[in-house]
């Protein structure tokens, strides 16, 4: 600070002995000074001088100085601008008027830093969280220190204070703090703030006596929804799910996003499970209405796994482990439900891990193989196609059913490499077929969510049929009610694009999904397939059989072809030749055949039910 002190201990210029006597300090006792001598040191001091103005005016730090008294005899130019005065008002005041400053935290006034150095003649650091209150009366967060100013003989002379404004840092550092516990799309707590709230909970319901419940919700096929209409689109509905959830909670509970489409909710001041459930119910029926998203209609449902502390989890890492578990198990039993954990849970967790691990493996190794099963015209009795069935021969395991894999891949996401694998060798076997019996049918492809939703699916679909050779009215693509209709208007556009190659369109397990009778007439399909869960219970005084009856008429007034699947008896058979159902399929008629039997079987072109050679593929 020597520029300071030189500033205040600027020699007047006024002549006498009290300046001589100055200024001789400074040089031998024995010189003799003259007035040139003179002129040229209160020449050089007051160049210094000027210096030091410049440079203290350039700095963005504020700086003010003060009297032995706490008076204010200087003032930079950023000091005038952070305090609102200038240094012509400001000069001779005390430091509090014009230095007024507080504890941002506690709001108290705070003993200013001139006077601990004047009395102490010993730098200060300003105290935290130190608040400037301007002129005008606005505040600014500032940090920085005091110190003495000392002239040449060391004498306290005055105080300097350096300060700057750290209100943008100040901000940035508390939203850094903020977005460390919060996710920052939706603004919840993300894991880490979740997890303390957990703690503080179960550490409260020790004393109160009382349970708290977890819910860990996954939704339904949001991937598919992200990967075909785009992030933007994906974010804003994972913002329209938050506004919901939010909805349905109490203000003692919490929602948090711990990533991607998965929330988890913490219900503190539970009586029982019955409070969790009426809580999953309330979240299902409303995140199942439908989102308006960019002027389209979005179809989302939820998975929801439920622990409840004491009984399944003493922290909260097991809490979350269990409801997580829950969920899966709420996934296998069909989705759009709630499970609460259970012990025997864990089990299936860890056949889950270990199967998705193995599906892995299998892709690599290539132990997946498909099956093929007839498709019967029902007035001729000749085969009409056949549907290609996905089988995993693991060496250890034997042979695994699909119920037990098919799920867990498109949960993981594998099952977009599998399904590309099946087009491909489907496609490949019917091309053979034709050449070897001169049999020319289709055959049909049954098509997941997330293949369907991929964004370069209609291009795969191309490749692999030039690849194969097969002419793209030969493939029939099987697409589920549920999947057209989570998002019509993309899937019409999807459906077009298919249909400008050639390939034949099925909407498979009608009547399960959300039916839409107006979408029906916009996709450009060419069948529908009854799901046979209706087929199973047919009888004519039955509900199933009206719905049987329906779907017929509609097919036929629309001009499509209509399967029925799971035929497995004559009366079910004599009710859909009736009703005038084109085609069928079922075990009456055939198991799901091996290549090699399915090529045999239309080499001798045997009618799957009418000859006695097919008695060896029931």
């Amino acid at each position: 600070m020597w520029i300071i002190t030189l500033r205040i201990n600027t020699v007047k210029r006024k002549r006498g002995n009290t300046v001589l006597n100055k200024v001789s300090a400074l040089m031998d006792d024995t010189a003799k000074i003259d007035n040139d001598t003179f002129s040229r040191i209160e020449e050089k001091i007051y160049r210094d001088k000027a210096r030091a103005e410049i440079a203290l005016n350039s700095i963005s730090d504020a700086v003010i100085c003060t009297d032995m008294y706490g008076n204010i005899d200087y003032l930079n130019i950023a000091a005038e601008i952070m305090t609102g005065w200038s240094r012509k008002e400001a000069n001779g005041c005390p430091i509090g008027k014009v230095f007024k400053i507080i504890n941002g935290v506690t709001r108290k006034p705070s003993r200013n830093p001139v006077d601990l150095v004047l009395r102490s003649n010993e730098p200060r650091k300003l105290a935290a969280d130190t608040v400037l209150i301007t002129r005008d009366d606005r505040e600014v967060a500032i940090e920085d220190s005091a110190s003495p100013i000392h002239n040449w003989d060391g004498k306290l002379t005055g105080v300097v204070i350096v300060f700057h404004d750290v209100s943008d840092a100040k901000a940035l550092t508390l939203k850094m703090a903020y977005f460390a516990q919060h996710d920052f799309l939706t603004n919840l707590p993300n894991r880490v703030l979740l997890n303390d709230r957990i703690a503080h909970a179960i550490t409260s319901a020790k004393r109160s006596g009382k349970q708290l419940a977890v819910l860990f919700l996954d939704l339904d096929n949001f991937k598919h929804i992200n990967d075909s209409l785009g992030h933007e689109t994906g974010d804003k509905l994972l913002q329209s799910v938050t506004k919901r959830l939010s909805a349905c909670m109490r203000s003692s509970d919490t929602v948090s996003r711990q990533g991607g489409d998965e929330f988890i909710i913490l219900l503190e001041e539970g009586k029982n499970g019955e409070d969790a459930a009426t809580i999953a119910d309330k979240i299902q029926a409303t995140l199942t209405l439908p989102h308006t998203i960019n002027k389209r209609e979005l179809h989302i449902s939820t998975s929801i796994g439920i622990s409840v502390y004491p009984s399944d989890g003493q922290d909260a890492e097991t809490l979350i482990k269990s409801a997580d578990t829950a969920m899966y198990h709420a996934k296998k039993k069909g989705r759009n439900n709630y499970q609460f954990f259970e012990n025997d849970m864990n089990i299936r967790a860890v056949d889950r891990q270990l199967i998705e691990t193995n599906l892995r493996i299998a892709i690599d190794k290539q132990e997946f193989f498909l099956l093929y099963q007839p498709k019967v015209n029902l007035i001729t009795g000749k085969i009409a196609g056949a549907e290609a069935l996905l089988r995993w021969m693991h060496p250890k395991l034997g042979e695994v059913a699909p119920e037990k894999f098919v799920a867990i891949a498109e949960d993981s996401g594998l099952i977009v490499p599998i399904g590309r694998w099946v087009l491909r060798e489907a496609c490949a076997y019917a091309k053979q077929w034709m050449e070897v019996s001169l049999v020319a049918m289709p055959i049909a492809v049954n098509i997941s969510a997330q293949e369907f939703h991929q964004k370069n699916f209609v291009t795969r679909v191309r490749t692999i049929l030039k690849d194969t050779g097969l002419e793209a009215h030969y493939l029939e693509l099987e697409i589920t009610e549920s999947t057209l209709m989570r998002d019509a208007v993309a899937s019409t556009e999807i459906l077009r694009e298919l249909k400008n190659l050639g390939v034949q369109l099925a909407v498979d397990d009608f009547g399960t999904g959300y039916s839409s009778l107006s979408y029906l007439k916009q996709f450009p399909i060419d069948v529908l397939k009854i799901d046979q869960s209706f087929v199973h219970d047919i009888a004519i005084a039955t509900d199933s059989g009206i719905i049987v009856s329906a779907v017929i008429g509609m097919g036929n007034n629309l001009k499509l072809r209509v399967v029925a699947e799971g035929v497995e008896n004559q009366t079910q058979l004599t009710f859909l030749k009736a009703r005038h159902c084109e085609e069928g399929q079922g075990y009456f008629f055939s198991k799901p055949l091996t290549s090699a039997q399915f090529t045999a079987l239309l080499e001798a072109s045997i009618s799957p039910w009418n000859n006695d050679l097919a008695v060896g593929y029931r």
